[in-house]
């Protein structure tokens, strides 16, 4: 599906201009008319806005039946550790290593992630 193509239709349903939806969300007519033509990918963030100015859910950019899509039978999602750097206790070192990477040359910023994949490559095939 072609998301241009999609917003277009659902405008067009609405009986809306492009004008129309600039004035909804702030995004250009201009922006608009190269969305749906196909020139620009909009980020999730610009089709919330769009949705939101076709007074429509967001899933309906995406499917095209009447209801919502029914949620798929998904097995149980096995319980993982929590990962380093998601809780906030750990955002100072996480903050000190971001400063001490912005400081490192492209050439040992790309060392540092290569032995960091070394390792985690060694300890998934243990």
């Amino acid at each position: 599906m072609l998301i241009g193509q999609r917003l277009r239709e659902l405008r067009e349903s609405k009986h809306l201009s492009q004008g129309d939806v600039e004035h909804r969300t702030g995004l250009l007519r201009c922006y608009t008319s190269r969305v749906e033509c196909g020139h620009t990918i909009p980020s999730i963030e610009t089709l919330e806005k769009y949705a939101m100015a076709l007074e429509i859910p967001l899933y309906r950019l995406f499917y095209e039946g009447e209801g919502p899509p029914k949620k798929p039978n998904l097995p149980p999602a096995e319980r993982t550790k929590s990962l380093w750097g998601t809780s906030g206790k750990e955002w100072p070192e996480l903050r000190r290593l971001a400063k001490v990477l912005r400081r490192m040359d492209e050439r040992k910023r790309k060392l540092l992630l290569g032995l960091a994949q070394g390792m985690a490559r060694r300890k998934h095939a243990k």
